[in-house]
């Protein structure tokens, strides 16, 4: 009672802390599914999503583009205001109830503002309450007309992705005083996680090789600054990682984990299995093609390779036209793969124990764990099977 009384918070209080504390830390298993933040209302894009709905604005209007085609995706939940803490409150309740103890947003940064960030401060940090960890990818591509239905070109550049030195310290400055403080952040080691989807358009952005090493040696400074043990780096694995360095002393960089070397990158994850394999075609062909790929990726790269999942594919409805999209996907089929990277991880006890999964809500891409009229919550009672486990 002694030591009680000395402290500022009151016995809820601290009961609460404990609370969060445990339920943090009592799952075996770190299950973290990238989130998309594009279903809500962002005035900066209002000239694509004119009824300030975001994405959903596509997606109930999706058409089947040949007999068979499953479309358009319906949600349980309807379409939801993501950045409503209510509406966000049930996604997170399912997420933690089946196993997905994290969430990995995907974040943005055009133009010297942040860009769709009202889902993750309005919406999640304001429900969350220390029920589940987040941590961000930093998607620094260009935005393009792709996500315009009418001209989905990728060459077609809205708002650059690259940025220069002064920028970046405005990103970084942000990340660190707005989420890594969080103690919902995700860590390793005491470290905050912060991924970089593409990697080249930060060297190009910020003028070469040597000047991106000083801005990440810089910010890693600034993450200890503020009293943590350091930064843990992540870069996703696709074709926007370089495998080389040009105009670095002794040009001897020339595999991709020698570049991510250089850089002091931490580990690397796959943010879907599109990057990997045509997605094309049956899921089963498609999703063996692409963990099969695993055992190379750790036999490659020095670093940790923490393996990605991904639940099916079908961006039509994006695009006026026909695409290619993945067959056949299917709630049980995907926990065929779900125990295959548990298998992979508990094969890999020196590191954590972390998976990730394309996506929480890729909807427009036919990659999702939230429930729709089709499937329900088979998809995430799938991962509760799995890795829901708190032994």
């Amino acid at each position: 009672m002694t030591r009680l009384k000395k402290l500022s918070l009151p016995i809820s209080g601290l009961l609460l802390l404990l609370f969060i504390h445990c339920d943090l830390r009592a799952q075996k298993y770190d299950v973290a599914a990238f989130y998309w933040p594009a279903y809500h209302y962002e005035p900066r894009i209002e000239f694509l999503f004119p009824e300030k709905k975001g994405e959903w604005e596509i997606i109930h209007k999706s058409k089947p583009k040949e007999a068979g085609h499953l479309q358009p995706k319906v949600p349980v939940w309807g379409y939801q205001d993501e950045a409503d803490p209510r509406e966000m409150n049930k996604k997170i309740t399912a997420a933690v109830a089946h196993g997905v103890n994290t969430f990995i947003f995907d974040w943005y940064w055009y133009e010297g503002k942040p860009f769709l960030e009202s889902c993750l401060n309005d919406g999640f940090l304001k429900a969350n309450k220390g029920r589940m960890k987040f941590y961000i990818m930093w998607a620094n591509h260009d935005a393009t007309s792709y996500w315009d239905t009418r001209n989905p070109r990728k060459d077609s550049v809205i708002w650059k992705g690259g940025v220069n030195r002064a920028e970046f310290d405005k990103v970084t400055d942000r990340i660190i005083a707005r989420y890594f403080k969080d103690p919902s952040y995700y860590k390793i080691d005491g470290k905050p996680v912060f991924c970089i989807y593409e990697l080249q358009t930060l060297i190009d952005g910020l003028g070469g090789a040597e000047q991106t090493r000083l801005a990440l040696d810089d910010f890693r400074r600034k993450v200890k600054a503020v009293g943590f043990p350091g930064l843990h780096l992540q870069g996703i694995l696709w074709s926007a990682l370089p495998a080389n360095i040009n105009g670095v002393p002794g040009d001897k960089i020339q595999t991709q984990d020698k570049v991510l070397s250089f850089f002091g990158f931490n580990s690397i994850t796959n943010y879907c299995w599109a990057h990997l394999q045509n997605p094309e075609g049956d899921y089963e062909k498609w999703a063996d093609a692409s963990t099969d790929m695993w055992t190379g990726f750790t036999r490659d790269f020095s670093i940790p390779y923490f393996p990605n999942l991904t639940i099916g594919w079908d961006a039509n409805p994006r695009y006026p036209f026909k695409a290619g999209y993945i067959t056949n996907p299917a709630p049980d089929k995907f926990e065929k793969y779900l125990r295959k990277a548990k298998s992979f991880v508990d094969r890999h006890p020196e590191q954590p124990r972390l998976v990730t999964i394309n996506a929480w809500n890729e909807w427009s891409e036919g990659s999702y764990l939230e429930p729709d009229t089709t499937h329900k919550m088979k998809y995430l009672e799938a991962v509760k099977r799995v890795f829901g486990s708190r032994k």
